[in-house]
């Protein structure tokens, strides 16, 4: 029972997290060249608003229960432990982009005011969701390996 438990808050945390990731490329960043440097810096700080401490929480406690889900595997050799490992590894390189690439960017966008953005700013904008499309993919692919670990686990290599 702990494991099916484990593995329904990891799966469920995840599903949090890609959320949070997918809404904001579905709603924004494809259209993200529609708007304005104001448009674009006032839909920055409220997202970031909206998503920093939240998040600041809800990351590293979805890739813990994805470690305990994995660690607590009952099949190690089989693919869906792999499968898990995968998740957890995919999901961690969506922290690294988050950390490395998004956070400076987003810390750059809460300084700006309409008279201080920079002659740049669409340079900004485009490395912003460049990065954010790759986050978001890669947090889809660790939600379904992780769905495929769960759902399949006696799966054999």
């Amino acid at each position: 029972m702990t494991l099916k438990l484990t593995n329904f808050v990891a799966l469920f945390l995840l599903a949090l997290v890609t959320g949070v990731f997918w809404e904001t490329w579905f709603t924004l960043t494809r259209s993200i060249e529609a708007f304005s440097p104001v448009e674009f810096m006032h839909i920055g700080k409220t997202i970031i608003a909206n998503v920093a401490w939240p998040m600041s929480v809800l990351m590293p406690s979805c890739i813990l229960f994805m470690v305990l889900s994995a660690w607590r595997y009952p099949q190690k050799k089989s693919a869906g432990f792999y499968f898990s490992v995968a998740a957890c590894l995919l999901i961690i390189v969506a922290l690294l982009i988050t950390l490395l690439v998004e956070v400076p960017i987003d810390n750059q966008i809460k300084t700006w005011t309409a008279e201080t953005v920079p002659t740049d700013w669409q340079a900004t904008r485009e490395r912003w969701q460049y990065f954010h499309t790759a986050r978001t993919f890669v947090s889809l692919a660790s939600f379904g390996s992780l769905a495929i670990a769960i759902i399949f686990p006696k799966s054999k290599n």
